[in-house]
């Protein structure tokens, strides 16, 4: 590519094919050094996989992403070139933080200062949100607030987001394929978004994002060869942080601010699901445990593959639905709405939304409640009445303490989501 040249959307498609394949070729390599430096991740009471696998897969991933980006993205001493090397830069530092910490299980201070380090290198090239719309409120400025040794508002606003949105990734990666398949899904959503919206530059880091994870993605669908770790999470997360500010969150449409909410719904909501159920027990909220979506899902019986068909399809769902906002003409965006299609999109918010409503509540509770009243039967536990079958599953979801018939006992007992062990359950 010339030097500064802006890139063209065919770009994109260029990009996400040598992203993809670079990955899928390159994680046997990680694998192997994985091996070799230590880097293995063994089942422990939280795990959903059986075997020892390595966790360097990310590896793969970045070597994928920092090819394509050089050969695809700006370049040269431009305002577009300066903000690539440095996004391009800050996944190096980032993806390196990872790669300590799957080696060497960094604590989470660490960690976090490490991320805040990578995320701080674009932010200071211009990768940063100074301004937004917001509904009824109108533009908003933070990039005029000053702070302290030079800081605006809008820079430490987007340090936060950045970092945010890394670790969102990071504690979604609990079942094999599930962060790598939703970042697929939202990066190419992201992509389409940004190229529509005339950011061809933040489009192909899209693109090369979701070929990238995709290309892992081979090695990581369950049951997975390898795993991509913290170096690869964390670089996902970054990288669609980055793809969101630059394609979509830097224009002024008020629906801007929604799309990448909306693409990143699953596991915003999943992440802040845990985050609120650990504050509530009083526990840190690093602290690892079993009340993510697909720990719920695997205590309710859902096999891996099922799981990821679940919630690929609602990350599917919900992306659809901010494509949809970007593309369905229901108004001329001075309130003059379209009959037909304001019906179309009315039905895509319905979809949406009951598809969150059968995932969140009818999946986690009513199916729970079949599933509990079955055991309680089969095992010849007392039970009263549905009614008491609907207090243990209130208490079960409130508690993220799941019961189980105990296989080696055949007995029906209290199954702990912190250490997967079994124990009697009390009388009375």
């Amino acid at each position: 590519m010339l030097v500064d040249k802006i890139p063209e959307t065919i770009d994109a498609v260029y990009a996400f094919g040598v992203a993809a394949l670079l990955a899928l070729l390159l994680v046997p390599a990680a694998e192997w050094v994985a091996r070799r430096v230590g880097a293995i991740d063994y089942p422990n009471e939280r795990s959903i996989h059986t075997e020892p696998t390595p966790k360097l897969g990310g590896l793969a991933i970045l070597v994928g992403v920092l090819v394509a980006g050089v050969l695809f993205l700006p370049d040269g001493s431009g305002f577009r070139g300066d903000e690539t090397r440095a996004i391009l830069l800050g996944a190096i530092v980032i993806a390196a933080v990872g790669v300590v910490d799957d080696i060497l299980e960094l604590h989470a201070g660490l960690k976090l200062l490490g991320q805040i380090a990578g995320a701080v290198i674009p932010v200071g090239a211009g990768v940063t949100v100074n301004s937004f719309t917001l509904p009824f409120i109108g533009g908003v400025a933070p990039g005029d607030v000053d702070l302290v040794w030079g800081i605006d508002l809008g820079e430490a606003l987007t340090v936060f987001g950045i970092v945010a949105i890394v670790n969102v990734i990071n504690l979604t990666d609990g079942v094999d394929g599930l962060a790598a398949g939703v970042c697929v899904i939202s990066a190419t959503s992201l992509a389409i978004i940004a190229l529509s919206l005339d950011r061809n530059a933040a489009g192909v880091l899209a693109a090369i994002t979701a070929g990238a994870a995709l290309g892992f993605l081979r090695h990581g669908f369950p049951p997975a060869s390898s795993f991509m770790g913290d170096t690869g999470s964390n670089l996902l997360g970054y990288l669609l942080a980055c793809v969101a500010i630059q394609g979509a969150l830097k224009t002024n449409a008020v629906v801007a601010l929604f799309l990448p909410l909306l693409v990143l719904a699953v596991p915003i909501l999943d992440t802040g699901f845990v985050i609120a159920k650990r504050i509530k027990y009083r526990q840190p909220i690093y602290r690892a445990d079993r009340w993510h979506f697909h720990h719920r899902m695997a205590n309710l019986g859902f096999s891996q593959r099922k799981t990821l068909a679940y919630l690929y399809g609602w990350a599917a769902v919900m992306a659809g639905l901010a494509l949809a906002l970007r593309f369905v003409p229901y108004s001329d965006d001075r309130g003059n709405f379209d009959p037909l299609w304001t019906v179309v999109m009315v039905a895509c918010l319905a979809l949406a939304l009951a598809a969150s409503v059968y995932l969140i509540v009818v999946l986690e509770i009513l199916k729970l409640r079949r599933v509990r009243w079955r055991q309680m039967v089969r095992v010849g536990a007392p039970v009263a009445s549905p009614d008491d079958v609907d207090r243990q599953v209130a208490d079960e979801l409130e508690t993220g303490e799941f019961r189980a018939v105990d296989p080696e006992s055949g007995e029906y007992r209290a199954l702990d989501p912190d250490t997967g062990e079994f124990r009697r359950i009390e009388s009375g």
